[in-house]
């Protein structure tokens, strides 16, 4: 048993078990988060199509659909908050044949129900306006003007920052390998243990995303089933940027919401996801096949769209429950609570899941104590490349590192690199997802050994010991160590 017992501990780094412990840290609670990976959203968050849902599209009936368009709203003032990159581009939902207009005009009312802003229906003639580069065999779409558009990792990445910046602990590289449980008689203590230690509890929060079910398991919890599905998606190049200004979706099947176009944040388009069940919790290759079936598609509907234009292309597992909708709430272990089954639109629903846990935690007798010294607010990264020429020298002025541009691609300076690294990078991906380095048309072709460098010297480590995302990603195999796995295709 550990020396130390804490009122909560979160199973899973994502975006969700991020938002919960940022919720829990507004109050005088003592709290742990256990992420396996070395960094917190190296899992699904960072392969997430990075969408932020209008919500119109999932029904009443489903937990998703009562907690989707309430997490939309609170994005603005997170953003405000956090700092984190995020953008209403609004949403258009489109159709080719008019047998598919009753459909089209049910999707609307359900919004209408659930009480999605500004919804509008556009005839052909406006979408060709709105849109001029997509098919004019499109004859008529539903515009969504909440929809909107966020880098996940930079939101996981925020939200645990300011978690701690409130108390809360985080411990990378603790996979769970099992759980134990007193009888309520003795306490009702959850003990977690994990290779670097056991973590004693009164409740426990799994939010462990792919493996959620096998965490349950652990305590006899597992009345549901996570069926892997994988989503193949591809990167294009920043030439493109304003070919599509929306979000652009086809009508949801009930199974996947389709093939998208989407105008990322920062100004890349992305096309796909595909979306095939596995049975493989770590298959994040890509495929050919992947690409074909994408491309197939988005050409006909985007001819300016080409698979030539890719600069990367990667693959996420989207955690599907057996039971259709998200799975949150108290098991029949006292203090463990399941988090699972957070598929789309679980960003979007996450800071509304983080609140939603909060009241379950309260309604098993957590004692909820608001702090009156709760810090909302962080600083947020230094952006070079979106500073005005003016603001770009007074940076330079004040620190010559930001001076020295290490990513040409996507102008990256030195100071950014440090500052990634003194908010918790210790990757070169976890260097990427914070400020961009390596994101570029050369997909780090330039920068990356300068990375590596700054990385050894910052985290007193040699540069072969420097890694793509932890694990044995390793990027430099030393000739004693031919054994070591190179990080290969597949990864963004």
């Amino acid at each position: 048993m550990g020396s130390e017992i804490y009122d909560v501990a979160i199973v899973g780094g994502g975006v969700i078990g991020c938002a919960i412990a940022r919720e829990l840290s507004r109050y005088d609670l003592k709290v742990v988060l256990l992420e396996r990976n070395a960094e917190v959203g190296f899992g699904t968050t960072k392969t997430n199509s990075g969408i932020i849902h209008p919500g119109h599209d999932t029904p009443m009936s489903t937990l998703k659909g009562r907690l989707v368009v309430k997490g939309n709203r609170m994005f603005d003032q997170l953003q405000k908050e956090l700092k984190f990159g995020f953008e209403r581009i609004g949403a258009i939902y489109w159709i080719r044949d008019e047998e598919d207009m009753p459909r089209l005009e049910a999707l609307m009312r359900l919004g209408i129900e659930k009480g999605v802003d500004g919804l509008e229906m556009w005839d052909q003639s406006r979408l060709s306006r709105e849109e001029p580069n997509l098919s004019h065999d499109l004859i008529a779409a539903l515009f969504a003007p909440s929809g909107g558009v966020i880098n996940p990792y930079e939101f996981a990445f925020a939200l645990i920052e300011c978690a701690e910046n409130n108390g809360v602990e985080l411990r990378v590289d603790s996979p769970v390998t099992s759980i134990d449980h007193d009888a309520v008689a003795d306490g009702g203590l959850l003990h977690v243990h994990t290779p670097g230690g056991t973590v004693d509890a009164r409740y426990v929060v799994n939010a462990a995303g792919v493996y959620a079910d096998v965490i349950a398991g652990m305590v006899g919890a597992d009345d549901f089933r996570i069926v892997p599905r994988k989503g193949e998606e591809f990167m294009l190049d920043k030439r493109l940027h304003g070919v599509v200004r929306r979000l652009v979706f086809p009508l949801p099947t009930g199974v996947t919401k389709g093939t998208l176009i989407i105008p990322t944040y920062d100004g890349t388009i992305m096309v796909g996801p595909t979306a095939h069940d596995t049975g493989d919790r770590e298959d994040v290759t890509t495929s050919v096949a992947g690409a074909n079936e994408i491309f197939s598609y988005v050409t006909k509907l985007c001819p300016s769209i080409h698979q030539s234009d890719v600069i990367t292309a990667f693959a996420g597992l989207r955690a599907v429950s057996s039971t259709g909708d998200f799975v949150i709430g108290p098991t029949k272990v006292k203090g463990f609570i399941n988090v699972a089954g957070i598929q789309s639109p679980g960003l979007t629903s996450a800071p509304a899941i983080g609140e939603y846990v909060r009241e379950i935690l309260g309604d098993e007798g957590l004692r909820l104590d608001e702090k009156s010294d709760f810090l909302a607010e962080i600083a947020g990264p230094p952006r070079f490349a979106k500073a005005l020429p003016r603001e770009q020298e007074k940076m330079v002025e004040a620190n010559p590192a930001f001076g020295r541009i290490v990513c040409r691609c996507e102008l990256v300076t030195e100071a950014e690199i440090h500052d990634a690294i003194d908010h918790g990078a210790r990757t070169v991906d976890g260097v990427k997802f914070r400020c961009r380095a390596g994101m570029g048309r050369c997909q780090g072709g330039f920068c990356t050994s300068r990375i590596i460098n700054i990385l050894s010297e910052r985290l007193g480590i040699p540069p072969e010991a420097v890694t793509k995302r932890g694990g044995g990603s390793w990027i430099m195999t030393p000739m004693s160590d031919p054994s070591r796995e190179v990080a290969g295709e597949g990864e963004v």
